[in-house]
């Protein structure tokens, strides 16, 4: 093998490690070879054989190589087979966005802190690369999703991981925590989904009431910080964002003033967040309304557990997947007060759900229920269907509407109104089939039903609209190929494997 392919096999085979749980000695022993073996491996440095190389995706579940078609160096494939039926029941995962704020919020804490249940995907894997990178011990407690945090006496900012730290937006919530013990620190600029401009500056207009200062400067976010915190004050966002609303959550919950945030969101990760920082003795008035009010305390050294609640986004993705597919499934642990407007939008649709009972989450807050979709003829709906912040439709879950769409007979009119690009991708799903007018960078207009066919698609570079072609694979009658979907990765665990529980055929692979 070329030095490039060992290159990139050992990484692929460091963060399939990763994602087991495993250290470098435990696989060594698993293998039966030295811990410096697994070194060179993991480095680059070491030949391997299609034997030793088999030996080691099956101790770790997972395969690196498959030969076929070229596609993007390292990039992991889907080959899907449509036209099957769906059944089944399917649990929903923990939220993405709620576990990349708590993976920040943990810095706050000087005391270890464990994640139950915490989704094991690709976003959280470079916000952990970032943490191990300036100190912050994780370990992924034996068969479990769970997550143990412990921090160093003090954090190592120039020992940074940069290339992780710009594949991923969550850097910037590293502002608020951060601001609290260090009168200057510098972050790389945040990365994630293509998705447009997406503005920075709401985080830094709420942060200046803590006394932060940052100057964008050579592709890093300079911050400085002045001795703001101690005193009363009122945060007015200009944009009631999630990540916004949270970056001033952080930031408060170390000032021993009161801190009163209007025009808050109140969505289900900031909740999540929320329910943390109570966790760890900060006072918070207001949860779930656009108005909070938090009593922060000066230090947060205590050992902590928190489970975060599902994912609503997950949940409408699986209803798209029934509704795409025909089928009769159980999507259980389904976050219902977050869920409540995208149910009623497809009830004027013509869809038929039933749902169970109301029960609590794990962490004693959230109301889950299970829904079970019933198949039927789907009609567009007389008005638009476009986003608000919460409570209204969440524009995560806007995507699936395209898709939805394209099942019903009729035409519906998608106004992304949020993001630059992202009503683009929609357009990808001509290539399976379906009938997509875009109007304008915001808007498409979707015909249906629709006939869908195979095809080979790159995956759209944004993650919900990856998996809205995902899903209207799985009901093209015969092979579809989706190349390159790590963006899919990044927010959805294990997606593949769960689908086929259900019936579907999708297969992972990798070129070389």
């Amino acid at each position: 093998m070329s030095d490039d392919y060992l290159n990139r096999i050992g990484l692929l085979i460091r963060d399939a490690r990763v994602k087991r749980g495993m250290s470098q000695s435990e696989l060594a022993g698993v293998l039966e070879t030295s811990q410096g073996a697994v070194t060179r491996v993991e480095s680059g440095k070491q030949n391997l054989t299609l034997d030793s190389l088999a030996k080691i995706s099956e101790a770790l579940d997972t395969e690196f190589l498959s030969f076929g078609k070229s596609g993007v160096d390292g990039a992991v494939h889907l080959r899907i087979e449509g036209g099957r039926q769906l059944s089944g029941a399917i649990d929903v995962k923990t939220s993405k966005n709620a576990a990349v704020a708590l993976l920040c919020a943990s810095l706050l804490n000087k005391g270890t802190t464990t994640l139950r249940s915490l989704a094991r995907i690709e976003e959280v894997n470079r916000i952990l690369e970032v943490l191990h990178s300036i100190g912050v011990q994780t370990q992924w407690l034996p068969d479990s999703n769970d997550l143990r945090i412990t921090p160093p006496a003090r954090l190592d900012l120039a020992s940074m991981d940069e290339a992780a730290a710009r594949r991923t937006r969550t850097v910037i919530m590293f502002l608020g925590p951060l601001l609290h013990d260090m009168p200057q620190f510098r972050l790389p600029y945040a990365g994630g989904c293509d998705l447009g401009t997406r503005t920075v500056e709401p985080h830094l207009a709420s942060l200046k009431h803590f006394g932060l200062d940052v100057e964008a400067t050579q592709g890093f976010y300079e911050a400085r910080v002045s001795d703001a915190v101690g005193t009363d004050k009122t945060i007015v966002l200009t944009e009631r964002g999630d990540t916004v609303t949270e970056n001033a959550l952080m930031a408060a919950a170390r000032d021993t003033g009161t801190t009163t945030i209007r025009n808050a969101s109140p969505n289900y990760m900031v909740q999540d967040l929320c329910f943390f920082l109570e966790k760890l003795g900060v006072s918070i008035e207001g949860i779930g309304t656009t108005t909070l009010r938090v009593r922060g305390v000066a230090e947060i050294d205590v050992d902590v557990e928190y489970s975060p609640s599902e994912d609503p986004i997950e949940a409408m993705s699986l209803i798209a997947a029934a509704v795409v597919t025909g089928s009769e499934i159980t999507i259980r642990r389904s976050p219902i007060e977050f869920l409540e407007i995208e149910l009623a939008t497809l009830e004027q649709m013509g869809m038929r759900y039933t749902l169970s009972p109301e029960y609590t989450a794990a962490n004693g807050r959230t109301r889950l229920v299970d829904i079970t979709t019933h198949p039927g003829p789907l009609k567009a709906p007389i008005d638009k269907i476009h986003p608000l912040p919460f409570p209204g439709l969440n524009i995560d879950n806007l995507p699936f509407f395209a898709l939805i769409a394209a099942c019903a007979e009729g035409t519906t009119t998608i106004h992304d109104w949020v993001y630059e690009n992202r009503a683009i991708y929609l357009t990808e799903l001509t290539k399976i089939g379906g009938h997509v007018t875009l109007l304008d960078p915001h808007r498409v207009q979707i015909t249906g039903p629709t006939r869908w066919r195979a095809n080979e698609v790159a995956c759209p570079p944004a993650l919900r609209p990856g998996v809205v072609v995902l899903l209207a694979m799985l009901a093209a009658p015969g092979v579809s190929f989706l190349r390159n979907v790590y963006v899919i990765n990044r927010g959805y665990e294990d997606l593949a494997e769960r689908l086929n529980a259900l019936g579907a055929d999708v297969r992972p692979f990798r070129d070389i």
